[in-house]
């Protein structure tokens, strides 16, 4: 038999949102351990650093010892974060730990120390959905609820720039958000999407700040964090979404490839995917030093098989690692906070290109 408590929510965080949460939740106390569950715990212990969650308006709000929390269970696998999975049981009155500051939760098996121990949790309860009014039975919520249906088959023909990076921190999302203000201040209507990563509003928010008409991320396809195997079939859906509306209809995709090319976020998988990759009309790769941009040029080169159309993030800070990447990689490299602009042409020029070819060829057929 299941049994039920009535609790109000002091946090809600953004990773939940799919599930459209009030307040005051009901809690069950059979748990399902599975990604994507949502659950009420209570922070356990104050924290001095990452010490904050994003709600669902995208602001960072403090989080205390004795605030109840509305959080998704999750993986996650980040280089400079920390690592941790889904327990294989859960329940009531375990401890849990805080993974993202989109309020991932799992069991940590890794800390960077760079950011200390994660915030522990005492697992209150399973937080109960109700789908149907007038529903007296609930179902324990999950962020699949609501969510835009991953996909076998592309429908979408609009042009995508994919922004990627050889890291976390490397500056794709510094890149996105100025391809957007800038390909928006040309003309162009702009979409933005987050393909892979852990679950976090910031970085289409920043997008959609910067003019993007629209923007989603795969949390919207209903996972906490992405890995290999599930990355294409959300792409696909999330694209889909974008080009099917009448009214909102992007010119223009900008991208964001979350954590780097060769984490354990399912990033190769997209680059792979041959159908996803005949949309791109660029691939911006953002990069901290001249071995990050070596190592991404000859794994774009030998193992994508895809052209990298210009270098960008902390590499190209000063002119040293620009005359590397210019005359030893025979690539354009443009900083997007010192020179967006450049970085922006870059990419509408291919842009531009892409579009006189879709004219000549819709000629042609006709």
């Amino acid at each position: 038999m299941v049994h039920t408590t009535r609790i109000r929510l002091d946090r809600i965080s953004s990773s939940t949102r799919n599930a459209r949460l009030a307040s005051e939740v009901i809690l069950g106390d059979e748990i399902v351990a599975e990604e994507g569950r949502i659950l009420a715990v209570r922070i356990r212990n104050d924290k001095s650093t990452y010490n904050t969650v994003e709600d669902l308006t995208g602001r960072m709000v403090s989080l205390r010892a004795g605030d109840v929390l509305a959080g998704t269970l999750g993986s996650r696998r980040a280089l400079r974060g920390y690592a941790g999975v889904v327990p294989d049981r859960i329940a009531t009155g375990d401890t849990i730990d805080v993974l993202n500051l989109g309020g991932i939760l799992g069991r940590c098996t890794s800390a960077n120390p760079d950011i200390g121990s994660p915030f522990q949790a005492e697992v209150l309860g399973a937080i109960l959905a109700f789908p149907d009014l007038g529903d007296r039975v609930g179902h324990p919520a999950t962020i699949r609820d609501h969510a835009v249906p991953p996909a076998d088959q592309l429908e979408c023909g609009i042009p995508v720039v994919y922004v990627a990076g050889t890291c976390m921190n490397a500056g794709k999302t510094v890149a996105a958000t100025e391809l957007v203000r800038g390909l928006t201040r040309a003309g162009f209507r702009v979409a933005g999407a987050k393909l892979t990563g852990v679950s976090l509003m910031r970085d289409t928010l920043s997008m959609l700040d910067a003019g993007a008409i629209a923007g989603l991320t795969f949390n919207d396809a209903g996972a906490a964090s992405t890995s290999p195997g599930m990355t294409v079939a959300v792409a696909r859906g999330l694209f889909n979404r974008l080009a099917a509306s009448k009214t909102n209809r992007p010119d223009v995709i900008v991208a964001e490839l979350g954590d780097g090319i060769l984490g354990e976020y399912g990033v190769q998988d997209v680059l792979h995917d041959a159908g996803l990759m005949r949309l791109g009309i660029a691939h911006v790769m953002a990069a901290p030093d001249p071995v990050a941009c070596w190592g991404a040029a000859e794994l774009y080169r030998t193992v994508f098989g895809l052209p990298i159309a210009v270098m960008t993030g902390p590499a190209t800070d000063n002119e040293v690692g620009r005359d590397y990447i210019r005359k030893h990689l025979g690539l354009a490299c443009h900083n997007a906070l010192r020179d967006a602009d450049g970085l922006v042409g870059a990419v509408k020029v291919r842009l531009t290109a892409s579009a006189v070819v879709d004219r000549v060829d819709a000629d042609v057929s006709v």
